[in-house]
């Protein structure tokens, strides 16, 4: 009954089951704004459905309503606040603030961005996606809605119409009442209804808006209105239609309306009422079509939904997310045979073109037409649904039709009404224009194009072409029929445009001929245009052009220019593919004389991948030397062109200079670039400069080295300095610098030209690359008449010594210009050298004198002290202080010298400031250490470690204790009293009995005790100590040392510490104790004294308890003090020790309940819990603490005081009472868990109380009143344990319609053995109504079913199919080999692939044969197919050939085939269907079926295929039938071998058969002269004078006359041969004629026309008229008619004379 229903009623969504609470699904909370998302507010959040996928998203949002639009934009209202936000975009879009005083009552969102809603007085809408808008005021609520609840606001689609709709309670029940407001009229109407809605509708061809809704007036039945609104009276009366009574039926008394929906597809109503049903009706006539309770709750939100051109609507409490859609397929047959309405059944399948009333059409049709109603036939014909009766068969009809008197043609009435109606098909418009086009009516039929009336297709077009092209293009074009498309463009001359069309279809035409179509106008611009039209197909990457027969399609008109305008933009990119057109570009333009265009395009260097060594030889030939040398590779044509163009004056033109530096540098590689300048030097001495100018810019190319080789080859020191010259300012290497310097040096010596020696200066002056050994040398052998390149290498690179040993003392002044003015800095290296070369000791003081202070004074002294003459420098030494020179090095020489000579050493040490401390400290130590120590000393730092060494070596302990307690650095105190040093005793005993007891700076002091402390000393430091703390001195009262020597006693004297204790009263007593108290100190009766002593109880009990661990010395001591942080001390450690009772006493004293947690923990676990309670009691009083009150709860529990127990937790208190309850329970004391439970209302619980206490009803109404699945489930199991399976019955109802949870349920079951208990459940379970009885419940059913009662498993997968979780129940199927079932649910599930698998794995319990060729064409496996067709060839092979035919389209007939072969005679099972897939002209098949036909011999079926088929091995077939027993097949087998272009064979296995005929036939078609001479001589051979004759006339044109003749005379059978010949001189004698015809002189007008005399020898035109057929040797010659008489009759041009048909025919027949 289903099937047949005209709607589709599906369920898309289960809320609850998607975590939506049912509380929730009701009316204001969840809203519904379109079919894309709902919106549900839950507490504290909002759950946000996409209805696409079923995806919730929560989002924590407060709000008072929320309302989600399709285009995810959330409306939320809280309060008077308004506010809207993005749920893409993530960001807020508008706002705003109700006004005081209002408050929305109702709101939606009537487009995707604006909202309407609805307060006590007025309606406002509001754009919620623009920032910043505010509501405006659409209109005011009319009186009538005063009272009622909203529930509905409509618009019209445009915009002009609102509707607001409300409910309220009424004396009859629920009243409804509407509110209808007109945008433009402003004024409203009041109706009496529940539902409304508008809706565009198409009524007489135009669109109508419809104002629908439901009247429901007290004391008279509803009714459905539908009425035009907003149409404009002068257009006339708008549609409406009279009232229809809506037919509730007799049970749904109080029913109403809730929603009304409207299909824009189908123009139904869809009407929901409160009972939920559904009413659908037709909004052109008002007819109720259907009516239907699809849902026992009320579905209070619905919307359209636009996939299925239905509606979606949500129930209330239950959640269910519905679809209901029209069942386009059902619905005019249920209207026509439920509702027994044809008319309307023809009306609704006409305007929507639904099936279902083609028999109604084609009587009507036919009834009309018997009427002589042509009009009304022609109106049904041209509205039947989906054009049924619009056929060739329809329009043959009315041309048939007589014409009416007074009326116009049948045909044309048809036409006429299809024009008015619509457009016509591809067969109507064909036949409406032809009597237009034999009529010359061209502007109605533009007319009709131009109203797009017409279907375009070919063959109209073709009609039209012959009345104009224009108008025929326009239709190939709408028909697309391309071919027809671009030659309609080319024969109007727009080739351009065929060429645009073409890309822009994707259509390749012939665009070779179209180029030469273009060239052939020889119009101004057509090369243009081709090239133009070339290169945008060339560029088109849809197009496959030939580039090079483009080209030769241009060249063939001698169009270079654009060939090579064609080919620079096709070969764009330089690809490497296109090298054999760019090289065709280039010799193109070469060997035409475009020498220029050449030149061009080699100078932009656009392409590298063509021919270089044959355009580098056109160009030389054509005079471009440039192009042939850059083009060149081989070295020796390079230099070909050098030698022979370059030195020559008259091609010198044709090779720049610049150019030709360039090309070699660049273009050639570095050792043939030295070979052209190698040819160029020997060639040409005059190159010189050229050469020069390629070494010098490519000098890092070609090195420097190679270059200077190449000079000096040619001995061109003139061409080496020119070309070192440019380089060696750039230049860093040594031999370039040197070469020179040398080249210079030379050229200077040989010119005497100063230039060359300043050259040589220059260099040596600023040059850092040149090896200055080398230098040095070469220039002290050249000895140049100038010095001064020497002096700059000496001075620059230390060759100072050597330079001043050269020059002295000829050169002496250029020595003394040289210290004073070049470098007075070498002045020390000078005087040294001086000396050693025993110079006056005048000379160098006057030397020095003149150089003065530009000395460096440092290395002098050096220098001279090194030759022990340091006393000759004091007086310049003096000279230098008293001009105030600072210098170090001066004030060191002039110390050394006083010292050395006594003069007030020690005052001068103590007071300059200038010497080197370190110099001076160690030249002294030689001659008085004290000195020495005065120098360290006075560095103050520096010479620390010298000092040391000097005062340890010579004694002076005192002089270094008194520096170090002055210094008071801690590293130099570190360095001295370490213990490697061997004087520390000596340098100890200076500091404590003279350095410190001098010393009154506490600095001083404090440094040096800090000192001994570092260097661990601790004895030496308690003596220090005491000596200053004990002893009556300023430093006695100093805390920090007080503390000093407590620390230090308690690390090195432990002993003494008590005694400093009572001693000293200064120190710090908290420091002291913790270091007392330090792990590696460990004196606790000190620390606890020190304590003691500062009054510190809570310190000093903390040492006691866990320093001493005495616990009853800590209990007097507290009781001693009597203080509460004592006693809370003393618990902890008591609590710790586990003196539970002691503890607990004490916190008890000390009234701290801080530490309740650690208590409460070890009573529990001492079980102390009447000393706990009383604690407790007592921690109560301080603090209100939930641990408290429940551990009271928990003790009082355990002491078994459940009295007190109770009166605890009636009275107000903090406890923790699930907690404790849960406590108890899980210790088993499960009465004071009862109370707990009970008295917090958990009945869950409460539930697993009374089951431990195996009360199991009390423990179901416990579980009744908690709901929870989890309750239901424990109280299940632990009945189902206890075989109470009623109340087990009752508990798993509850558990088993949640699928989540079914599973457990059947575990339980299972595993006590229980399945009849739970099969009876199951069917029980399957008996609630849904959403309750979920699939879940039925496919476990169907599971038990295969388990234990495998006989009721089919019945119930059949009945329920689509209620079970099919993929479950196929696993259990499986496991229970219930293969029947299995098949059943593959096919329901149309997962036909397993349903396939299945039937063949197992087909002896569920193979079906009706079954396997339904699903066998719907496996989307398509190797099911093929094991589909293995198995029925094993199993079925009757049956194959039907399978075979059902999958024909599915099949490789290759591999059917193949599959096929290894089963014995299974191609002949299968030829039905080989034969009629033997069109498609596969090889396998067609060698499968004619190997059948050559086993089966039926060699005419095998001549037949392979005529009309030709892909097959021609060659293997005829090798297996050329030996074949039946003629047949071995003739079969010579035409395959003929066919195959194999003559020889064809004809040799034709001459082994005697089939002359078929010899004479290969040889004719293999047009090879030499077969058809060898087949003549065979036949001369034969001595077949028949078959001679035949050959000859068939192989006319492969034979040669003079063999013809000769092979016939020799063998006496010229007769044979004579048509041949006669044939041959009419051809020669015709051929000479037209040639003397074409080279005769003009003929003069009197003179007469050439007659043609053979024309009465009967010859014509054409060739002689002899039949073809090859001769039979059965037949006799016969008689010749007296030679070639009678049967050889020549007249008439030979025809019929020789008619050789059926042997010879004519006078040859036998």
């Amino acid at each position: 009954m289903a099937d047949s229903l005209p709607i589709v009623f599906q369920k898309l969504f289960d809320l609850p089951q998607l975590g939506i609470n049912p509380e929730h699904i009701k009316f204001g909370q969840l809203t519904m704004e379109g079919d894309q998302n709902l919106c549900v507010r839950e507490p504290n959040q909002l759950a946000l459905m996409n209805l696409k996928n079923g995806m919730i998203q929560r989002r924590p949002i407060q709000a008072d309503g929320a309302i989600y639009s399709s285009n995810e934009v959330l409306a939320l209202r809280s309060g008077t606040t308004v506010q809207s936000y993005s749920m893409t975009q993530k960001q807020k879009l508008a706002t705003f603030q109700v006004p005081a005083g209002e408050s929305i009552s109702f709101w939606r969102w009537v487009s995707n961005s604006e909202v309407a809603y609805v307060t006590a007085n007025a309606v406002y809408h509001w754009n919620a996606v623009q920032a910043g808008s505010q509501p405006r005021k659409v209109f005011d609520r009319h009186a009538s809605l005063a009272g009622c609840q909203v529930i509905n606001y409509q618009v019209s689609q445009d915009s002009k119409w609102y509707l607001a709709v409300g409910i309220k309670k009424g004396a009859s029940g629920i009243e409804g009442q509407m509110q209808l407001y007109s945008v433009d009229k402003r004024v409203s109407q009041p109706l009496k209804g529940h539902a409304g809605a508008f809706a565009q509708i198409t009524v007489q061809g135009r669109r109508a808006q419809v104002f629908c809704f439901a009247e429901m007036k007290p004391g008279s039945s509803p009714k459905l209105y539908v009425m035009e609104v907003g149409r404009d009276a002068s257009a006339g009366p708008g549609f409406k239609i009279q009232p229809q009574d809506i037919p509730f039926p007799a049970d749904a008394a109080g029913d109403f309306p809730v929603s009304m929906q409207v299909s824009s597809k189908h123009d139904i109503l869809f009407m929901m009422t409160k009972m939920g049903y559904l009413f659908l009706f037709d909004l052109h006539t008002g007819t109720c079509l259907f009516r239907k309770r699809v849902s026992p709750d009320p579905i209070f939100a619905t919307c359209p939904h636009k996939a299925t051109n239905g509606i979606l609507g949500v129930t209330a409490g239950k959640g269910a997310v519905l679809s209901v859609s029209i069942n386009e397929r059902n619905l005019v047959p249920f209207v026509r045979d439920t509702l027994k309405k044809p008319e309307l059944a023809l009306e609704l399948a006409g305007r929507l073109g639904l099936p279902g009333a083609e028999k109604l059409y084609q009587q009507r049709f036919q009834g009309l037409l018997q009427q002589g109603n042509i009009a009304g036939a022609a109106q049904v014909a041209a509205t039947s649904p989906g054009g049924m009766l619009r056929t060739q068969d329809t329009i043959r009809t009315f041309q048939g039709l007589p014409v009416q008197p007074g009326q116009t043609q049948p045909l044309l009435q048809y036409f006429q009404i299809l024009l008015k109606n619509g457009n016509l098909n591809k067969f109507e418009s064909v036949e409406l224009v032809r009597p237009a086009i034999q009529k010359g009516a061209k502007g109605l039929i533009e007319n009709w194009i131009k109203d797009n009336k017409l279907e375009a297709s070919e063959e109209l077009g073709d009609m039209l072409g012959g009345l104009d092209l224009k108008l025929a293009l326009q239709v190939y074009r709408s028909a697309g029929a391309h071919d027809k498309v671009v030659q309609a463009l080319n024969g109007l001359g727009h080739y351009d445009k065929a060429m645009a069309y073409s890309g822009q279809v994707g259509y390749q035409p012939n665009y070779p001929d179209m180029l030469r179509k273009i060239l052939q106008t020889q119009q101004p611009d057509a090369a243009k245009k081709a090239m133009d039209m070339a290169v945008q197909l060339a560029q088109n990457p849809n197009v496959q052009l030939d580039t090079a027969q483009t080209v030769s399609i241009f060249q063939d008109f001698n169009m270079i220019e654009a060939a090579t305008g064609f080919l620079l933009k096709v070969l764009e990119g330089d690809r490497r593919e296109d090298a054999i057109l760019q090289t065709r570009l280039l010799e193109m333009n070469l060997n035409a004389g475009q020498t220029k265009a050449a030149d061009a395009i080699l100078d932009r260097d656009m392409f590298h991948h063509f021919d270089r060594n044959l355009i580098a030889n056109l160009c030389e030939r054509r005079g471009l030397f440039q192009r042939a040398l850059d083009l060149y590779s081989n070295i020796e044509d390079v230099k070909r062109v050098l030698t022979n163009f370059n030195p020559n004056p008259r091609f010198q033109q044709n090779l720049n200079a610049q150019w030709l530096v360039k090309h070699l540098g660049e273009r050639l590689s570095r050792e043939d670039c030295l070979e052209c300048l190698k040819q160029l030097l020997q060639s040409n001495p005059q190159n010189l400069q050229l050469v020069v100018t390629v070494a010098t810019e490519y000098s890092d190319t070609l090195q420097p080295e190679a270059l200077i080789a190449l000079f000096d080859q040619f001995n061109s020191v003139r061409g080496l300095f020119h070309y070192l010259g440019a380089i060696v300012n750039t230049s860093t290497d040594p031999e370039v610098h040197f070469k020179y310097i040398e080249a210079a040096s030379n050229l200077g010596k040989q010119s005497r030209d100063p230039t060359y020696f300043a050259e040589v200066e220059r260099v040596c002056k600023d040059s850092t690359s040149y090896d200055p050994e080398r230098v040095k040398n070469f220039l002290l052998e050249a000895k140049l008449p100038e010095p001064r390149p020497l002096i700059h290498v000496c001075d620059r690179h230390d060759f100072v010594e050597e330079l001043t040993e050269y020059m002295y003392p000829e050169m002496m002044k250029y020595i003394v210009v040289y210290v004073q003015k070049v470098s007075p800095q070498k002045t020390p290296k000078v005087v040294g050298k001086l000396l050693d070369l025993d110079c006056e000791t005048e000379t160098i003081q006057n030397l020095l004198n003149s150089v003065r202070s530009m000395c460096p004074v440092e290395p002098l002294v050096e220098e001279v002290e090194k030759r022990n003459k340091l006393r000759i420098l004091e007086p310049w030494l003096e000279q230098r202080v008293r001009e105030g020179s600072t210098e170090s090095a001066t004030h060191n020489a002039i110390g050394k010298i006083y010292v050395t000579l006594n003069r007030n050493a020690e005052e001068w040490l103590q007071t300059n400031r200038f010497y080197e401390p370190p110099v001076l400290g160690q030249f002294c130590e030689k001659l008085d250490p004290y000195l020495a120590f005065l120098c360290y000393k006075r560095a103050n730092g520096p010479c620390d470690a010298d000092l040391i060494r000097v005062t340890n070596a010579n004694s002076l302990f005192k002089d270094q204790a008194r520096y170090l307690v002055e210094r008071q650095d801690m590293d130099l105190w570190a360095t001295v009293l370490t213990e490697e040093n061997e004087y520390k005793k000596e340098l100890v005993a200076e500091v404590v009995g003279t350095a410190l007891p001098d010393a009154k700076d506490p600095d001083k002091v404090s440094s040096t005790v800090k000192a001994f402390m570092n260097a661990n000393l601790p004895h030496e430091l308690i003596g220090l100590l005491e000596r200053l703390v004990l002893q009556k001195s300023i430093f006695s009262e100093n805390a920090n040392l007080q503390n000093l020597l407590l620390v230090t006693a308690i690390r090195a004297a432990p002993d003494r510490v008590k005694d400093f204790i009572h001693r000293l009263d200064k120190f710090d007593g908290a420091e002291i104790a913790a270091i007392a108290l330090q792990e590696e100190n460990q004196l606790y009766e000190e620390a606890f004294l020190i304590y003691k002593k500062f009054d510190n109880h809570l310190e000093a009990v903390s040492v006691l308890l866990q320093r001493l661990h005495s616990i009853e010395r800590a209990k007097e001591f507290a009781e001693r003090v009597q203080e509460p942080a004592v006693w809370s001390q003393l618990a902890s450690a008591q609590l710790q020790d586990g003196l539970i009772a002691d503890c607990i006493q004490s916190y008890i004293t000390a009234q701290d309940a801080s530490n309740h947690s650690a208590v409460i923990e070890a009573a529990n676990g001492a079980e102390c819990y009447d000393e706990l309670v009383k604690y407790l009691t007592m921690a109560r009083g301080e603090m209100k603490e939930p641990s408290i009150d429940t551990e009271i709860i928990y003790a009082l529990a355990r002491c078994e005081r459940l009295g007190d127990l109770e009166e605890f937790i009636s009275q107000p208190n903090v406890a923790r009472i699930q907690v404790c309850g849960d406590r108890l329970f899980d210790d088993k004391m499960y009465e004071a868990a009862k109370l707990l439970f009970a008295n917090i209302g958990n009945n869950q619980r409460l539930a697993s109380c009374h089951l431990a206490l195996s009360e199991f009803k009390d423990a179901v109404d416990a579980a009744k009143k908690a709901n929870s699945i989890f309750t239901w489930k424990e109280v299940n199991k632990a009945c189902v344990e206890n075989k109470e399976f009623n109340l087990a019955r009752i508990s798993g109802l509850h558990i088993i319609i949640k699928a989540d949870h079914l599973d457990e349920l059947i575990f339980t079951y299972e595993s006590f053995g229980y399945y009849e208990e739970l099969i009876v459940l199951l069917e029980e379970g399957i008996l609630l109504e849904e959403p309750d009885a979920h699939k879940g419940i039925f496919s476990a059913l169907a599971i038990m079913y295969s388990k234990h009662r495998p006989a009721a498993l089919m019945d119930h997968v059949k009945a329920h199919a689509k209620r079970l979780q099919v993929p479950k129940v196929l696993g259990a199927c499986a496991q229970g080999r219930h293969w029947a079932e299995a098949v059943f649910l593959h096919r329901f599930t149309e997962d036909f692939d397993e349903a396939l698998k299945t039937m063949i794995n197992h087909s002896p319990v569920c193979f079906d044969l009706e079954h396997f060729l339904d699903a066998a064409p719907k496996v989307r496996n398509q190797e099911l197919h093929y094991q589909a067709i293995t198995f029925f060839a094993e199993e079925q092979p009757m049956e194959l050939g039907k399978l075979l035919k059902v999958l024909t389209e599915h099949l490789d007939g290759s591999r059917v085939v193949h599959l096929m072969q290894r089963h014995k005679d299974g191609i002949a099972l299968i030829m039905p269907y080989l034969k009629s897939i033997q069109s498609k002209n596969v090889a396998t098949v067609n060698e499968a079926i004619n190997k059948y036909y050559v086993d089966e011999e039926e060699h005419e079926a095998l001549s037949e295929s392979i005529n009309k088929f030709d892909a097959y091995d021609a060659l293997d077939l005829a090798q297996k039938i050329e030996k074949h027993e039946l003629l047949a097949f071995r003739r079969i087998a010579a035409k395959i071998y003929e066919n195959a272009k194999r003559f020889v064979q064809s004809l040799e296995l034709s001459k082994k058969n005697g089939m002359f005929k078929d010899a004479i036939d290969t040889a004719s078609n293999s047009g090879d002269a030499k077969l058809a001479n060898e087949l003549l001589r065979f036949f001369v051979d034969e001595e077949d004078k028949e078959s001679f004759c035949a050959c000859l006339y068939t192989c006319y044109d492969l034979i040669e006359p003079s063999v013809a003749l000769e092979v016939a005379w020799r063998n006496g059978i010229l007769d044979f041969a004579m048509p041949f010949m006669i044939q041959y001189v009419h051809d020669s004698h015709k051929k000479v004629a037209e040639l003397m015809k074409r080279t005769e002189p003009p003929k003069d007008d009197t003179g007469g026309a050439f007659e043609d005399d053979s024309a009465g020898l009967g010859f014509g035109d054409g060739p002689i008229a002899i039949a073809s057929t090859a001769f039979n040797p059965n037949m006799g010659m016969g008689n010749m008619g007296g030679g070639m008489g009678g049967g050889m009759g020549m007249g008439g041009g030979m025809g019929g004379g020789m008619g050789m048909g059926g042997g010879m025919g004519g006078g040859m027949g036998g």
